[in-house]
């Protein structure tokens, strides 16, 4: 069970003990040195907080976390007026990962989709990595796939996130050995689903359901498919990191076809790290 520090009024933070559950160990904060010396003694992976804690915007501690723990994972929740415009257009260029509004998308299942959601971005850096000297198409292509993983985007709305008919975004996808839209569709929601999965008080059916899979059978059934794995294998051979390899060795054969390298065999057998 994943740790989250919260800095929240009590209405706010009974809200989110609701939407959460039983899923993560919360720890209330009174303010933000508390935040701070909670964080240097605990594993805490993610930080909920009254973005106006104290009266004023918090940038200056929240640059402060980034700074000493580059992974921390900051989830604002506000308070909107129209006097805090400026505060939360800034919030975004300020090492915040998500923002919710009070009010407005904090009904528990919302709210637990944008704490999910933040947890994606996470997962995003280490795939932003393994992709570094790939075409930008086809990272940004890989990135939205994983961002977005809870939308259940169609091959065309996807295409449309980048201005683009699907037809062209397939063509220039194809062009750099990566698969087809609706194939890295599949694989963003599969990365995150994993990523979500090395939480252990996760269950498959609740991860089945927070990606929009039509029933926990679906999930296991396309986890088997496209992976050969169960979602509780997925978790023992290493959650995000396993099916992150079968992606990259995916890739690879797309780019060993362009390249008319290897056999067909070779292609289809998976690297022995991988299974």
């Amino acid at each position: 069970m994943s740790a989250i520090a919260t800095l929240l009024p009590e209405a706010s933070a009974h809200r989110l003990r609701a939407a959460l559950r039983d899923s993560h160990e919360l720890i209330p904060c009174e303010d933000w040195d508390a935040v701070m010396s909670l964080c240097e003694r605990h594993p805490v992976s993610l930080i909920v907080f009254d973005l106006f804690a104290g009266g004023s915007a918090s940038f200056g501690r929240t640059r402060q976390l980034k700074r000493k723990y580059p992974r921390m994972i900051l989830v604002a929740y506000i308070s909107f007026s129209p006097d805090r415009v400026q505060d939360v257009f800034d919030a975004g260029r300020q090492g915040i990962d998500g923002l919710v509004i009070e009010g407005s998308d904090d009904a528990p299942r919302n709210l637990l989709a944008q704490i999910e959601r933040a947890e994606a971005r996470s997962l995003v850096g280490s795939m932003r990595r393994a992709l570094e000297g790939v075409p930008a198409v086809a990272v940004d292509a890989t990135l939205l796939a994983v961002t977005r993983a809870q939308e259940c985007l169609t091959p065309d709305q996807f295409a449309q996130a980048f201005g683009l008919a699907r037809r062209t975004l397939t063509a220039r996808l194809s062009a750099v050995g990566f698969p087809s839209p609706q194939r890295l569709l599949t694989w963003g929601r599969l990365l995150l689903a994993a990523h979500l999965l090395e939480d252990p008080s996760r269950t498959a059916e609740r991860v089945s359901k927070s990606l929009g899979f039509p029933s926990a059978t679906a999930f296991r059934n396309t986890c088997q498919r496209q992976l050969g794995s169960t979602p509780s294998e997925i978790r023992e051979r290493g959650g995000a990191a396993f099916v992150k390899s079968r992606f990259l060795h995916e890739i690879e054969q797309g780019k060993a076809a362009l390249t008319g390298k290897g056999d067909a065999n070779e292609l289809t057998e998976m690297p022995p790290e991988a299974a």
